[in-house]
């Protein structure tokens, strides 16, 4: 290491009724990759924002330091003019123009405000081999999937002569193999002498990549680890993440089986479901589960297994094209054509997109919280603001929404935060069965634990829980039951004593149904 590339010092930043970052410094090395993690909430993001230019000088108190100069960025393009771009979770990419368009927007190969297109695809086509891709650059992103578009994300940093990459949750989007593809890029350009900052939640990741890491909460400083040193243990992490040793990553959990002998809360018989381009093919393919009351089922399967459209097709009918099967509830049939049907027989279906799906992020949590039950809160069609007030409030405390009012617009909040708001509207709604579509994605151990807690909880009250994961651990350890799925089909099922993560995923790369 040749010394620090960036220094910041004593950053201080606030927004109305919140302290986001207080006297945090964060120092990182040349050539190296330096991982920063902390609970959603801790300001990581806020961090970044803040020497990227997005907030600018004079917003924020402290001083930073770019190779050994004081840097007063006025807006994101001073910043990288220095060489420092940023790579948010939210990609900024514009899906009808091409990946050389998109690679050079608002940095045009260009003289007298005409583009040369020789140039531009000539250079757009080393920069996509240089980050391992070898579509043609006239392609259009959105023609592509997002592990790729992660990947031209990092082939538009090359083209401003970066030097320090900054990546927030690169990975929270993509399955396991993009993610290696994108882990190994970092670590090429740190071959390539590029020092990198990665935001991420996901220890596995950091431990692979990451020189240093420099833990964050609320909003100050923990403490800065070697990540190759012993001691530097995940446990150690997250007691830094939470301020508190975690002995165990889930709730204890008392399996509770219903009355012997009753019919399932949830039965879904023979479910099939065609694609809703392609209707040739079934994405879906008579698939039977049951859930009983007070029963947390997990449904474990890799990418395109057809979790997600089993869910959705069952809520309403949401995605693809119904091919056959029946929805039983307490043993009897029932319709779920509409989401209002669904909701109306007491089935709630928390998705895997809260940003587009769940939330509706312009509003406040007050209003979102309400929405799934209106008529709970109202007089004659009217909204009795009041009753939305309090019971808004009430969720806020039970479960630790971290905001100063239920006034504040759900997407000024972090991502465990907007899930527990998600969570609270469909808890408000009353169900009886919740099917939960990644529940934990994107957010911090911390505030997992505390999402788990709350579904324990529900379990326990004698709720019917449907639990959709990508991550094995987190299906160990919250479910009484797990079936898996492949290529549509389902191919086993386990309780919770015979389950482990090599009998699952033997059952997951298979594609043979299963005998019940």
């Amino acid at each position: 290491m040749a010394g620090p590339v960036l220094e910041m010092r004593s950053i201080v930043k606030t927004f109305p009724g919140v302290k986001a970052l207080s006297d945090v410094t964060l120092t990182v090395q040349q050539g190296e990759v330096h991982a920063i993690c902390g609970e959603n909430g801790a300001g990581k993001s806020t961090l970044m924002k803040v020497l990227s230019g997005v907030h600018p000088h004079g917003t924020y108190e402290g001083e930073i330091l770019f190779e050994g100069d004081t840097c007063e960025f006025k807006d994101i393009r001073a910043s990288e003019q220095r060489g420092i771009v940023i790579i948010h979770q939210e990609l900024a990419l514009v899906p009808y123009l091409s990946l050389a368009e998109n690679i050079f927007l608002g940095n045009e190969h260009a003289t007298r405000g005409l583009i040369n297109w020789n140039d531009t695809l000539k250079h757009a086509s080393e920069l996509l081999r240089r980050v391992g891709l070898s579509d043609h650059p006239e392609t259009r992103v959105t023609d592509i999937g997002v592990g790729k578009q992660q990947l031209v994300e990092i082939a538009k940093a090359l083209s401003k002569k970066v030097k320090l990459l900054i990546l927030d949750e690169p990975t929270a989007a993509l399955n396991d193999e993009d993610s290696d593809k994108l882990l190994d890029l970092i670590l090429e350009l740190k071959k390539q002498g590029i020092t990198s900052i990665i935001i991420s939640h996901k220890l596995n990741e950091i431990r692979k990549v990451a020189d240093s890491v420099t833990i964050l909460r609320d909003g100050q400083t923990i403490e800065t680890l070697d990540v190759k040193a012993s001691d530097t243990t995940e446990d150690r992490i997250i007691s830094g993440m939470v301020g508190r040793d975690l002995d165990h990553r889930f709730p204890e959990r008392t399996a509770y089986e219903g009355e012997v002998g009753s019919a399932p809360a949830l039965e879904i018989r023979g479910w099939s479901v065609h694609h809703p381009i392609d209707q040739q093919r079934k994405v879906v393919d008579d698939v039977s589960i049951e859930v009983k009351r007070g029963e947390i089922v997990g449904i474990a399967g890799l990418m395109g297994a057809g979790r997600t459209e089993l869910a959705m097709s069952v809520f309403g009918r949401t995605y693809g094209r119904y091919a056959g099967g029946q929805v039983f509830k307490d043993g009897t049939e029932i319709r779920t054509k509409t989401v209002p049907e669904a909701v109306r027989h007491g089935i709630a279906y928390v998705t895997e997109d809260r940003k587009h799906y769940g939330l509706n992020l312009i509003d406040t949590i007050n209003r979102n919280i309400s929405l799934s039950a209106l008529g709970k809160v109202a007089k004659r069609g009217i909204v009795d603001e009041q009753a939305e007030r309090r019971v808004s409030e009430g969720f806020r405390k039970s479960m630790n929404i971290k905001a100063p009012t239920v006034s504040e617009p759900v997407g000024k909040l972090s991502g465990g935060n907007q899930q527990k708001v998600v969570l609270s509207k469909w808890i408000f709604a009353g169900p009886e069965v919740l099917i939960l579509d990644e529940p934990t994605r994107g957010i911090d151990v911390g505030a997992k634990y505390e999402i788990y807690t709350v579904i324990d909880q529900l379990a326990a009250q004698g709720k019917a829980v449907v639990f959709i994961s990508s991550e094995l651990p987190e299906l160990l350890g919250m479910c009484d039951r797990i079936y898996t799925m492949a290529a549509g089909r389902l191919t086993g099922e386990f309780s919770r004593a015979e389950a482990s993560q090599e009998s699952l995923m033997r059952q997951m790369t298979k594609d043979k149904e299963v005998t019940r």
